[in-house]
């Protein structure tokens, strides 16, 4: 028997969008210069018969979700773009009533034999590996979870308690969950202003003297002009992770510029968080990284604010790379690593203390994985994939109703700021950075907030 505030789908859809980037993105020894944007739309009804539609947006980040040795870039992301229409199509044919996180949940379960067979389909040995059927999916799962607000006519992030929710969570945890819900693990109101987390990519300008060519469109393009344009307080560092004098020098130029930066606009106080991307051999690295910064630079070690996935994915793979050495210098955050509850309770064995919450995980994950995270007392933070326009605005809805959260990345207004433009006239809080914030308290209509 269902739950009377629940709902079936009846129809979905799914197109496609490439972006350009304004300026190539490295990091994890890769250079991403597009995005394919994936746009799903979801029909969805009560029992009574209303109807309603929610819409999802997520670029397909292949060279982040499935960095594979054996297929070409345009490869993976054909699979990936393949998955993602094999999930709309699934799920517009599920005539189960349901809650979106309990319908997201259960779809869920085909996908490991989704990854399998559609490489199979299409020539190829390798499945499509967890992290990447979680960023295909998610436009899919946010537009359900955007659907059912709307429905309701209340934001997504109201709509989580046992008055609308059949199952507590320990449905979808354990036992420790016996009896909670979600709307205990999220805020009613969401957070007024988040600090912009700014990334700084290996390839970016710190000065005029790293340019060969301006590109003259009216946006910042050094470090310095960054900070001051949009007053900066939170820095991202895409490091190498196997180049240990390259990643210390890097992190003592940026704490020089930005210091010349910051001195100028009278600022005293801003952080940085360093993002190795899996590069790093082991936790020794990080330690001499870590050692060395603070030795040559105190003040740039005492900016840090967490280190992310220093060292590969692959948990079960690589259990020597333990991080308790280094989490007790520094917050150690899972990213990559983090695709169920079980890898979360795995890194936690392995001395991560963080973990790194994406909206291109899926709405029904990132909330889940935020309850349990909160309940091992874990740090957290909310970052994107290089998302811009509204994906960009479902990452900060995300990050502004979950308790703890810090700050927020949002580097898709460097990269690629093409899809902010309509929404920057519509919400300008979020789009307009002059104080190093963005203006998340207007994230409350009904669905996912905007």
């Amino acid at each position: 028997m269902s739950h009377k505030n629940d709902i079936r789908i009846i129809d979905a859809s799914i197109e496609f969008e490439t972006v350009p980037y304004r300026t190539p993105l490295k990091f994890g020894g890769q250079v991403v210069e597009n995005a394919l944007i994936a746009n799903v739309q979801v029909e969805v009804a009560d029992h009574q018969g209303k109807e309603e539609t929610g819409y999802g947006s997520m670029p397909l980040g292949n060279a982040w979700a499935w960095p594979s040795k054996k297929l070409t870039g345009d490869q993976t992301l054909s699979l990936m773009q393949k998955f993602a229409e094999e999930v709309v199509l699934i799920g517009s044919r599920d005539p189960e009533f349901g809650h979106p996180v309990s319908i997201s949940y259960h779809l869920s379960g085909e996908y490991f034999h989704m990854g399998k067979t559609l490489s199979q389909k299409n020539g190829f040995e390798e499945s499509i590996p967890e992290l990447a059927q979680l960023v295909a999916a998610s436009p899919f799962d946010a537009a359900l979870h955007d659907a059912y607000g709307k429905i309701h006519q209340m934001n997504s992030f109201d709509t989580l308690s046992s008055e609308y929710m059949k199952y507590d969570l320990s449905e979808y945890l354990d036992e420790n969950f016996k009896g909670e819900y979600l709307d205990q693990y999220t805020l009613r109101t969401p957070k007024e202003r988040l600090p912009l987390y700014h990334l700084i990519g290996a390839m970016d300008p710190l000065t005029d003297a790293d340019i060969d060519q301006r590109i003259n469109d009216g946006l910042p393009e050094t470090l310095g002009e960054w900070i001051q344009a949009d007053g900066l307080t939170h820095l991202k560092i895409k490091l190498a992770g196997d180049d240990l004098e390259w990643d210390i020098n890097r992190v003592l130029s940026i704490e020089k510029e930005s210091s010349i930066a910051q001195e100028t606009r009278g600022c005293k106080e801003w952080f940085y968080s360093c993002d190795f991307n899996e590069k790093c051999e082991n936790v020794d690295y990080v330690l001499d990284f870590l050692n060395r910064v603070k030795e040559e630079s105190p003040s740039a070690y005492d900016r840090i604010q967490y280190i992310e996935q220093p060292t590969n994915r692959d948990l079960k793979a690589n259990p020597e790379n333990k991080m308790h050495k280094a989490s007790q210098l520094k917050p150690v955050v899972i990213d990559e690593s983090l695709v169920d509850y079980d890898a979360l309770l795995e890194c936690r064995d392995l001395g991560y203390t963080g973990v790194a919450l994406k909206a291109c995980k899926g709405q029904t994950d990132s909330l889940l994985l935020a309850a349990a995270a909160q309940k091992y007392d874990m740090f957290l933070c909310v970052q994107d994939l290089t998302c811009s326009g509204a994906s960009f605005l479902h990452s900060a809805s995300l990050a502004a109703h979950i308790p703890g959260i810090q700050a927020i990345e949002g580097n898709g207004r460097q990269y690629c700021p093409g899809p902010n433009k309509r929404w920057s006239k519509q919400i300008p809080s979020m789009f307009d950075i002059t104080d190093g914030t963005v203006g998340t308290g207007v994230l409350t209509l009904p669905g996912l907030g905007f």
